[in-house]
């Protein structure tokens, strides 16, 4: 049998007020008695009575959610700042509504027009792979924005930035302290923004060591691109003695491809990660590795993103620093 849900005029009509002022009482902004108030709110509840949530939004021109955009949810990077940047939504009443684009532009523009049709009240994006102009094309169909991993100028969006190029340094420096002079780079997607920076980075000491790196290849983000990469400088630079990794997933594929070669770690090679995912912990050997904290970075971007909601523009930008983890893999 179906339920007919009821309505404002319903709980109204047997409190015997009008539908104004159970919309005020419900809403918390007065209009009644306690008593009366009371007597409403308890009719309200006994009826089941749900306010709806788009006429609502209407009224108020907010929706109530905002939308979050990852690359990839399958790269463990990524969950972490969801859990972030819900902690600190539902604290102020807001709903997510997650975008997954997996790594392909055509979908992220396809996303960012589902977002724009769903009226959010704004979007955290984290690590756009789209070009300059896109980016800031897509950007106009929202009151707030935040990006992380990218910028733009500050009136159009506030970012969380991921100091790669720091990190990056840290982890060349890292390797050439241990003696490390045969180095390659597992660059990670061309397109990305991150891998740029990290690579600008590397380039800035090398030129200051004097040296270069072996090589550098290019890769999918994930475990078998790791692999597939590893496979393909190491095959091609066999006296290799360290490599730096786009990321964990990357570095935990090239482990696996030292193993089916029977190359040593730390032994005959030392590896390095990026991003400091849990998995980089529970491998063997345990993975080296520039720690960010995501789940902060969430936090951080939530908050700068209810900022700019409330056309509060207090901070534009925030850098953070990854932190140097030496396992056993250096």
């Amino acid at each position: 049998m179906r339920v007919t849900k009821a309505k404002l005029s319903d709980v109204a009509r047997i409190a015997g007020v009008s539908p104004m002022t159970v919309s005020r009482v419900l809403n918390g902004r007065g209009g009644a008695s306690p008593e009366t108030s009371e007597r409403i709110r308890q009719i309200a509840d006994e009826l089941r009575y749900q306010p709806n949530a788009l006429a609502r939004g209407l009224k108020s021109d907010k929706s109530g959610i905002v939308g979050v955009v990852v690359p990839d949810i399958a790269n463990p990077f990524f969950p972490e700042i969801i859990r972030g940047i819900e902690n600190v939504a539902m604290q102020h009443g807001y709903n997510l509504l997650l975008c997954n684009v997996v790594e392909s532009a055509d979908r992220e523009i396809n996303l960012m027009r589902t977002l724009e049709s769903q009226r959010v009240d704004g979007v955290v994006w984290c690590s756009a792979r789209l070009p300059e102009k896109d980016l800031l094309k897509a950007l106009e169909s929202f009151k707030a924005a935040v990006l992380v991993n990218r910028t733009v100028p500050p009136q159009i969006a506030g970012s969380i930035m991921i100091d790669y190029r720091a990190g990056a340094a840290d982890a060349l420096r890292h390797l050439w302290d241990l003696g490390r002079r045969r180095i390659g780079i597992i660059a990670g997607p061309a397109a990305s923004r991150g891998a740029m920076e990290r690579l600008e980075g590397l380039r800035m000491v090398f030129a200051e060591l004097g040296a270069e790196p072996v090589a550098t290849v290019h890769c999918a983000p994930d475990v078998n691109g790791g692999m597939a990469a590893s496979r393909e400088l190491l095959g091609a630079n066999s006296q290799v003695d360290g490599l730096i990794c786009y990321n964990d997933l990357n570095a935990v594929g090239t482990l696996q491809t030292c193993e089916a070669l029977g190359i040593r770690v730390p032994e005959d090679i030392s590896i390095i990660g990026f991003d400091g995912i849990p998995l980089a912990e529970f491998v063997r050997p345990k993975l080296s590795t520039l720690h960010v904290d995501k789940y902060g970075i969430g936090q951080l971007g939530m908050r700068m993103l209810l900022e700019r909601i409330e056309g509060k523009f207090v901070q534009h930008s925030i850098v953070i620093r990854p932190q140097l983890i030496a396992r056993n893999s250096t």
